[in-house]
């Protein structure tokens, strides 16, 4: 027998399907991305049609394949957090630091405040602005794998040496056995792990702003951020918290990030001198590749209730998760399937998506997909998005935002959702970038920005491992 103890949260699984469910909704964007700091910058580089990917200025790339990423520039972690914090920020890894800088913008974005937004010296909060109360304040971060600087590794990797100057995973650990042998691992800076482990994001996040409900790390590739939403989502929506943090961000412009994303099989052979609207081509078979990126999306999701009175983006009507079977490195280590192959995990995450918000294929207005340029993964794609929506397929609109910002890996499902709010807000389409000739149905080529009648919107996307991740937006009051 089902029981229900004191307060709003129910122990029956489904018992607010239908009959309790609160309503989810979008208040705060904030948004770090190649277009630059906030939602602004990212909808204006899409409005434009134009790529804001470039030659790699982080570290000389001379000597990889690939030298083309869509990075984030002008930009410090410590105008974002109160003066008592910005210690702190030396020893938070890249991916942190955008994702601190996001999280701030989406308070201040929401109109709201917290224990951290009136100090900063940039995007401030208002000392009168709503307070959110920490423990009815969660967080859901994605994050990747956060990659070491090559400067702090330099050290212990030179100490772990044998006399023949190869590597020795013994001289690294300093076992006893070895004569002479110190510990090289003794040689990382002493808060070495805590600057990597992928929880950093959001556990930064939390402290700055107080966030004392539930919080949770996704580490699922490009999926991370929507699954992310998604479990946010949920929080609110069973009534153990009133506001989320919530999204995904990452950075792979560093040389260990890039090198992993070239041995996967996932960029395209480029050097400086490339331009890179030309380079992805979302849904296109000849299309060499994707192009790496960093930043992400990290929003403030409410109950609509909670945020009554203030400006709403869009309304998290449905959410869906899957996972897509083998092949996971196809053409790299595994067989690539061939060009009828549906990807099973995008087909049922985005029912699951529909299902969750009671609407129909016939129902959605655009779709905003994962589009990465990648012809293996575009094609698994666009087959179960035809299985599902069938021929009208071809008459849905579409949001692609690879080619403009490149590949951010865990951010890379927020900042499709952000997109998808942004147009249901604006009620327009930003413009597609795309240098070829898309195949199959879906509308992939290359359009400028348009007016649109937009009420409902789906976003998905595969992932690098299989995960997937759906989301159904819809324009607010449409309930």
């Amino acid at each position: 027998m089902c029981g229900l103890g004191p307060g709003p949260t129910a122990v029956c699984p489904g018992f607010y399907t239908g009959l309790m469910q609160r309503s989810v909704v979008i208040t705060g964007l904030g948004v770090v991305s190649a277009a630059g700091v906030g939602a602004g910058a990212l909808w204006e580089l899409l409005e434009s049609g134009r790529s804001a990917v470039g030659p790699v200025k982080a570290f000389d790339a001379s000597g990889l394949p690939c030298r083309l990423a869509g990075e984030v520039s002008g930009v410090r972690a410590r105008d974002y957090v109160p003066k008592s914090y910005r210690k702190a920020t030396k020893v938070m890894a890249r991916d942190t630091q955008l994702a601190v800088v996001a999280a701030q913008l989406a308070v201040a974005d929401a109109g709201v405040a917290s224990r951290g937004s009136g100090e900063t010296s940039a995007s401030a909060t208002a000392d009168d602005a709503p307070r959110l109360d920490p423990q009815r304040t969660g967080c859901q971060i994605g994050a990747g794998l956060l990659t070491a600087e090559i400067d702090e590794l330099t050290a212990a990797l030179d100490t772990s040496r044998d006399e023949s100057g190869a590597f020795d995973v013994r001289r690294w650990g300093g076992a006893d056995d070895v004569p002479g042998a110190g510990s090289a691992m003794d040689n990382l800076p002493p808060l070495w792990m805590l600057k990597y482990l992928p929880n950093m994001p959001a556990c930064h996040v939390t402290i700055i702003h107080g966030a004392e409900g539930p919080s949770n790390t996704i580490t699922c590739a490009e999926a991370s951020g929507l699954l992310s939403l998604g479990e946010s989502a949920r929080v609110i929506e069973r009534g153990d918290a009133d506001a989320c943090f919530s999204g995904g961000v990452e950075s792979k412009i560093n040389p260990l990030g890039m090198v992993r994303l070239w041995l996967e099989g996932r960029l395209a052979e480029a050097d400086a001198s490339t331009d890179a609207a030309g380079v992805v081509r979302p849904y296109d078979p000849g299309s060499p590749g994707g192009l790496p990126g960093e930043g992400g999306a990290i929003m403030l999701l409410e109950d609509a209730a909670h945020a009554s009175g203030r400006r709403v983006y869009a309304e998290v009507a449905g959410f869906g998760a899957a996972h897509s079977a083998p092949p996971l490195f196809p053409g790299v280590f595994d067989d690539e399937p061939g060009p009828d192959a549906v990807d099973e995990g995008v087909r049922r995450a985005v029912l699951s998506a529909l299902d969750d918000a009671g609407v129909e294929p016939g129902d959605i207005d655009a779709i905003v997909p994962g589009a990465m340029g990648i012809p293996v993964v575009d094609r698994g794609e666009q087959n179960a998005l035809a299985s599902v929506f069938g021929d009208r397929l071809g008459e849905i609109e579409t949001i692609t935002i690879t080619p403009a910002i490149g590949m951010t890996a865990a951010g890379h499902g927020s900042l499709l959702a952000a997109a998808g709010a942004l147009a249901i807000s604006r009620q327009r389409l930003p413009a597609r970038v795309h240098g070829g000739t898309p195949a199959g149905p879906m509308r992939a080529g290359a359009v400028p920005a348009r007016d649109a009648d937009l009420r409902t919107v789906l976003v998905c996307t595969p992932s690098l491992g299989g995960q997937v991740g759906a989301l159904v937006l819809r324009r607010p009051g449409m309930a």
